[in-house]
């Protein structure tokens, strides 16, 4: 199983950089012979985020309630997000 944590600065948010370091990360797993990839810690309210894994196919398998202290929102979830990978 590969984990896997990114953060996107403000600069490069919308213009692709979170796709393209997904992508890239699920072709180097895939390559390596993994066979899942999962985010530990996705909060719930990172809307564009959960997003942007369940496109790239990802589901919420559980989600740590009122693990995060979001600065707007208080106390939130943080979403485990897991994907199966194909047999390289």
């Amino acid at each position: 199983m590969a984990t896997a944590s990114f953060m996107v600065a403000p600069a490069g948010r919308r213009g692709g950089v979170g796709r393209m370091l997904g992508e890239d990360m699920l072709a180097w797993a895939t390559r390596e012979g993994y066979r899942g990839v999962q985010f530990n810690a996705v909060v719930e309210t990172n809307t564009a985020a959960v997003r942007l894994w369940r496109s790239l196919g990802f589901e919420v398998v559980g989600t740590v309630p009122e693990a995060f202290d979001h600065a707007v929102h208080g106390l939130v979830g943080l979403h485990v997000m897991y994907r199966p990978l194909p047999r390289a």
